[in-house]
């Protein structure tokens, strides 16, 4: 059954983490679940973005030893705020730039748990290496798995690393096959809300918005995410994820809309008998439960109250009007680097769409454009996958700029795979 193939620790022991993502949603709830349990958990490194403000306060309360921003520009302005602050320069946190830093922190001696929810391929590379020096990863991250698979879990069965979902759905699933032998599951299923337009007519699609597309009806994400799940790209990317985290093949994995998102995931039995993973829509229990497994810790989370009246709904997906499922099944079969540039197309196809360039539809079409164009092929490392991405990305630019009719961006600079620091 298991992900997790190092013996576990003991959660009553502190443990030391670097959070990669911390100001973004699984980040802070990350942050929120170790505030209410110091006794636990101590914060040996923050990575962020773009996101100085948050930081900052992230930096004056858990006061990490080292701290990495994407860029020079942000680290300068986390200065100037520490600066502001008062914060004594001998408090301050070694501030760091660039990919380097990032496998850095990911593989620091001191560091017990990696949290990898940096979004896209950004957090790859140090997620893999955190999985090479035997880390447990708590991962949320789906571009490590989307992109990656078989080199991460390859390493995480040679390295004798843990990797513990923090999705709910594949959280879910590993709850589940805790309870009884994984060769007698017969599949896996997997819940989605079916976000915003799940009772939308397919030929009312032309006209939904970017506001409209982020309003999720359940939960709270980033923007890209958001997105993806009103495509249910987001589910096919799930799927692929619980491919290579459990061992399943394709068909064997299904999905069904959920509106409610109270049940998280289940598995089926070959004797027809089926387990189901429940709980409130707070990300904060699955953190949580990455980061103590396999023991258990009291969460604060709502519980729910069955005293109330509830009903649960359950219909199955419709490809025909959401076809980036279907192409995510699709890709998964073909394997190679399939889903690695389903991944990128959908996400140029997304900025696409928010900055207004092309409709909602026309993501399925970018995609599904850019596969057909970019020829499979065997990825054998990291940097492989890396470029493949990068390859994927420029295609799907030139595919967003047809269909839109402009001229295609220019490619924007890459990070120098390199450490660097910023002074007092």
């Amino acid at each position: 059954m298991t992900v997790a193939t190092a013996s576990a620790k003991s959660a009553c022991a502190m443990k030391t983490l670097t959070v990669l993502g911390s100001t973004g949603s699984i980040g802070t709830n990350t942050l929120d679940v170790i505030r209410q349990n110091p006794h636990l958990y101590d914060v040996y490194a923050l990575a962020a973005g773009q996101n100085v403000e948050v930081l900052l306060g992230q930096v004056l309360e858990f006061q990490p030893r080292v701290v990495v921003l994407s860029t020079l520009e942000g680290l300068e302005r986390l200065a100037s705020g520490l600066r502001q602050k008062g914060l004594p320069r001998e408090r301050w946190p070694e501030l760091l730039s660039g990919p380097a830093a990032l496998v850095e922190i990911a593989t620091a001696p001191e560091v017990h748990i990696v949290l990898s929810a940096i979004v896209g391929v950004a957090g790859l590379e140090a997620t893999y290496e955190a999985v090479r020096n035997g880390k447990r990863v708590a991962l949320a991250n789906k571009e490590v798995l989307v992109s990656a698979g078989q080199a991460v879990m390859e390493a995480v069965r040679r390295c004798g690393a843990e990797l513990l979902p923090v999705d709910s759905e594949h959280n879910g699933v590993h709850q589940c096959l805790r309870a009884g032998n994984r060769e007698q599951v017969a599949r896996l299923i997997l819940t989605a809300s079916g976000g915003p337009f799940r009772n939308t007519p397919k030929e009312a699609l032309d006209l939904v918005t970017p506001a409209q597309a982020l309003n999720h009806p359940t939960w709270r994400m980033g923007n890209r995410i958001t997105v993806d799940s009103a495509t249910l790209m987001n589910k096919g990317f799930e799927v692929i994820e619980a491919c290579w985290l459990f061992g399943f093949a394709p068909s064997q994995v299904d999905v069904v809309i959920h509106p409610q998102s109270t049940v998280h995931a289940m598995i089926e039995y070959t004797d027809g008998s089926i387990l189901a993973q429940i709980a409130a829509t707070d990300m904060r229990m699955p953190i949580q439960y990455a980061l103590t497994y396999p023991e258990r810790a009291q969460a604060p989370v709502p519980k729910i109250n069955w005293q109330e009246p509830r009903a649960w709904d359950f219909a199955p997906p419709d490809m025909d009007k959401f076809p980036l499922l279907r192409l995510a099944y699709q890709c998964l079969q073909t394997g190679g680097s399939a889903t690695c540039t389903l991944n990128a197309a959908d996400e140029i196809a997304v900025e696409a769409f928010l900055g207004g360039r092309i409709s909602f539809p026309a993501i399925a079409a970018v995609v599904e454009e850019t596969l057909s164009r970019l020829p499979n092929r065997q990825p054998r490392t990291i940097g492989d996958i890396l470029e493949i991405d990068k390859e994927s990305r420029s295609l799907a630019r030139k595919v967003t700029a047809e269909r839109a009719g402009v001229a295609a961006p220019a490619e924007g600079g890459a990070l120098r795979n390199s450490a660097v620091s910023v002074e007092a």
